[in-house]
């Protein structure tokens, strides 16, 4: 395959040739446009589905799971009891290895100390709680607990973790392992310390890794060389997430997604290999999870939505992981305020007209509008750019708040 040229796009049905959709900024710099959720819309079909005949299910290595949605690995979100209600309810959670769950045996205390913590000095009380060591034996000990409950268990690490907390999580018995970072890449150049060897990881982990965050074709294409089993798409998009103020860092979702599905379908056809998309952050409603199906993604994730609901551990807030610096802050606190059960917020019954409710059951009404038997005929919907479509003939909406948690 030949080199790739830096903000291109490839265009698999015009073999070899690369184009460019790039605006001038001034001078020298160019600029590709991108999209995020509120700029698209899906455009029903001519074809009308039954909701009660689509299929959300998806492969990750040798495991089918009934819905795409994973709980993101935030302490906020995910602790054991909450992964095996997500396994129940047929999608799967990740326990984030480098958080409190494997720092402190109270892990419940802990967390209950952030959510009582004023608003000031908030970044500052979670850099000391997350300062406290990773415990081997709480990592084998949350994966243990996950299982005991019939959960299926994921672990998340940081690069500089990963291969000791995979250590402790895989032989507990984990079955899927994830790799996260702000950015990801199989590459990594440094004159301090060689970094992890993304390839030699993948080869050698006895089950599944998913790496992640990735944006673009490139990146994602590297990463599904260097044998990842799935890849996690999005760069600051989350509701907790700083990145994209404090680093600048970012590409809109839909774009983002639909870069690294071609990478996806390159390496297919290159390899035979299909290596799922996992849109992770920048989805709220039921509406933005359609969309990033239809612009490539295999499944979602989610965390502050999941932070919300009954079940999660945080009592009404979500914050970030802890950060890899110890001078920058990776995320913020918010207000999650409980809106249901888990179920209630994946299948319903929606008691909210803001779309944050039944999230499952919008995504089969959308597949079947768009004539969708399955997510990767949904992949194949119709989008088009329209950024008022979300607003259009809604004044008295937005008068009233409708649809705006009220």
């Amino acid at each position: 395959m030949t080199a790739r040229p830096p903000g291109r796009v490839y265009f698999p049905e015009k073999r070899g040739e690369w184009m460019q959709q790039t605006i001038t900024l001034g001078g020298k710099k160019q600029a590709r446009r991108a999209y995020g959720f509120d700029e698209v819309a899906l455009v029903p079909s001519a074809l009308g589905v039954d909701p009660r005949d689509v299929d959300t299910g998806w492969q990750l290595g040798k495991h089918r799971f009934r819905i795409p949605i994973i709980a993101a690995a935030l302490d906020a979100a995910v602790h054991p009891c909450l992964a095996a209600e997500m396994s129940r309810l047929g999608g799967f959670a990740v326990l984030n290895g480098d958080g409190l769950q494997s720092r402190y045996d109270d892990a419940d205390a802990v967390l209950q100390q952030i959510a009582d913590a004023p608003s000031e000095g908030i970044i500052q009380t979670i850099q000391r709680l997350y300062s406290e060591p990773i415990q081997d034996e709480l990592v084998a000990k949350r994966v243990r607990e996950i299982k005991a409950r019939n959960g299926f268990c994921a672990v998340s690490a940081t690069p500089p973790t990963a291969e000791r907390i995979a250590s402790a999580a895989i032989k507990a018995g984990a079955d899927v392992f994830v790799i996260a970072s702000q950015v990801a890449t199989a590459r990594y150049d440094s004159t301090h310390h060689a970094g992890l060897d993304m390839a030699a990881f993948c080869r050698s982990a006895p089950i599944p890794v998913v790496v992640g965050n990735c944006v673009t074709t490139q990146g994602a294409l590297e990463l599904m060389e260097a044998g990842a089993a799935a890849v996690l798409v999005g760069v600051g998009p989350g509701a907790i997430c700083t990145t994209r103020r404090v680093l600048g860092l970012g590409v809109p979702q839909v774009t983002a997604i639909a870069d690294c599905a071609l990478a996806r379908d390159m390496f297919q056809e290159r390899t035979g290999a299909y290596v799922p998309v996992i849109a992770d952050g920048g989805m709220r409603t039921g509406g933005d999870i359609a969309k990033a199906i239809a612009a490539g993604a295999d499944a979602l994730m989610l965390g502050s939505t999941i932070a919300a609901s009954a079940e999660a551990p945080a009592r009404g807030y979500s914050w970030g992981m802890s950060s890899g610096s110890a001078d920058l802050p990776r995320g913020t606190r918010i207000q999650t305020p409980v809106m249901g059960t888990l179920e209630e917020i994946l299948l319903g019954p929606a008691h909210k007209d803001d779309g944050t409710m039944n999230l499952v059951g919008a995504l089969r009404l959308a597949m079947a509008s768009c004539g969708a038997h399955t997510l990767r005929e949904m992949q194949e919907a119709e989008l088009i750019v329209a950024p008022q479509i979300g607003t259009e003939g809604k004044s008295q909406q937005r008068a009233q708040g409708v649809g705006q948690g009220r």
